[in-house]
């Protein structure tokens, strides 16, 4: 897909749509060596966090991709259209230790314009980002007690905030 980079002040998201309506991947890794993973994810945040422009993103630790985040300064969240969501879906629901899921999804990593980790050619937007903050979710945190009902294995999140270093994508993305 044809991306043309653009600037953090141009980027035109509706912050809750983009996760909640969209199909998305995080990846994490080194392209060049051939070690990444990618998972589906629909949880997450962008904003701005101690003067940085940022993406928050969620891996529970039993993920193959939570190893590779740990493991990598550097992370890709790729958007992309309704016609990968099957590709997407299936992302989400294979292992990567158990095989080469990336292949078998017919995406094609490719290389970031400024960190190790790669995006997604069919990818209609990507964010670059290098990690600035993990931590993992302490459920004595949970205010609202509904969140709870989300882990009945007691397999807590790993947050992890990524400064944005580089965004490309189309059109549709850039504001006017």
């Amino acid at each position: 897909m044809k991306r043309n980079p653009i600037h953090i002040d141009d980027l035109a998201v509706k912050a809750y749509e983009i996760w909640s309506e969209h199909w998305i991947l995080l990846t994490a890794g080194d392209l060049a060596a051939g070690r990444f993973n990618a998972m589906a994810i629909g949880w997450g945040a962008l904003g701005n966090m101690w003067g940085k422009p940022f993406v928050q993103v969620v891996v529970r630790p039993c993920r193959h991709t939570h190893g590779f985040m740990e493991r990598h300064e550097t992370f890709t969240v790729s958007v992309f259209p309704e016609a990968y969501a099957k590709a997407v879906q299936l992302l989400g629901s294979k292992s990567g230790r158990d095989g080469d899921k990336i292949a078998e999804s017919g995406l094609t990593p490719i290389a970031s314009s400024k960190i190790e980790a790669p995006g997604f050619d069919e990818a209609e937007l990507i964010l670059e980002c290098r990690q600035i903050y993990r931590d993992k979710f302490d459920p004595r945190g949970f205010l609202d007690k509904t969140i709870g009902k989300n882990y009945p294995l007691k397999d807590y999140h790993s947050v992890f905030y990524g400064e944005v270093l580089a965004i490309s994508g189309i059109g549709s993305y850039r504001r006017d």
